[in-house]
């Protein structure tokens, strides 16, 4: 990739009591600011939610500000390396190191990271079991809508959608045309469309975890609202 990544990786409460056990890995993108946020929040997720404990691997530049992050090259135009050095490098070595487990492999991203998501289900849906895509930009990945989604090998494979009503109306209405365009496509994933009432773009990131994680592992919505 010809870029330094800085990958931190948060293990579960009980890792070391429970040496036999393999977890759910969440990779999160735009880890610089993403990371602090959620890998607390995850812990409190399973204390409240009783959502299983999970890896948490925050994927960062070392920066927020450009040119140390280069997340609308890394998330656009230079996707599928992107998804290449995710598949072929971070994802063997965080699996080779830790007891993640491969069949809940899930992938998070918000913005900009939303449409790496959304392109990552497209092109590779394989690669992820779950994926949460929180009020995607509508200035990336619009070819999307015009192309299928290529064949998946697993079954249950899911994608979920997250969208803050209060967002900016480009990226709501872009959000919600995919959705209805895809709903009425022969998909390799479940999908399903999460509306936060209120919620703005960047500052629902946590709530849209919440909900894109329950609907990942509870999509018949038992759990305590």
């Amino acid at each position: 990739m010809g870029s330094t990544y800085h990958i931190y990786v948060r293990y579960p409460e009980d890792y070391t009591a429970k040496p036999n056990v393999k977890y759910p890995v969440v990779y999160l993108l735009d880890g610089d600011s993403a990371f602090p946020l959620i890998a607390p929040e995850h812990l409190f997720l399973t204390y409240d939610d009783k959502l299983p404990e999970a890896i948490i691997v925050g994927i960062a530049y070392g920066s927020f500000a450009p040119p140390v992050n280069h997340r609308e090259i890394d998330f656009g135009p230079r996707a599928a390396d992107f998804q290449r050095f995710l598949a072929d490098e971070l994802i063997p070595a965080v699996e080779k190191r830790t007891r993640a487990d491969p069949d809940r492999r899930i992938l998070v991203g918000q913005s900009f990271g939303g449409n790496f998501v959304l392109y990552s289900a497209f092109t590779m849906p394989d690669l992820f079991w779950g994926r949460i895509a929180s009020n995607p930009s509508a200035r990336m990945h619009s070819e999307l809508m015009a192309t299928a989604p290529a064949a998946a090998h697993l079954d249950n494979l899911r994608l979920v959608v997250v969208s803050g009503t209060a967002n900016n109306p480009e990226g709501r209405g872009a959000a919600l045309n995919w959705v209805g365009q895809w709903r009425k496509r022969q998909l390799p994933w479940s999908l399903d469309e999460i509306d936060i009432p209120g919620g703005t773009h960047a500052a629902d990131f946590d709530n849209a975890y919440r909900l894109g994680l329950r609907k990942l592992f509870d999509p018949a919505g038992k759990l305590a609202p």
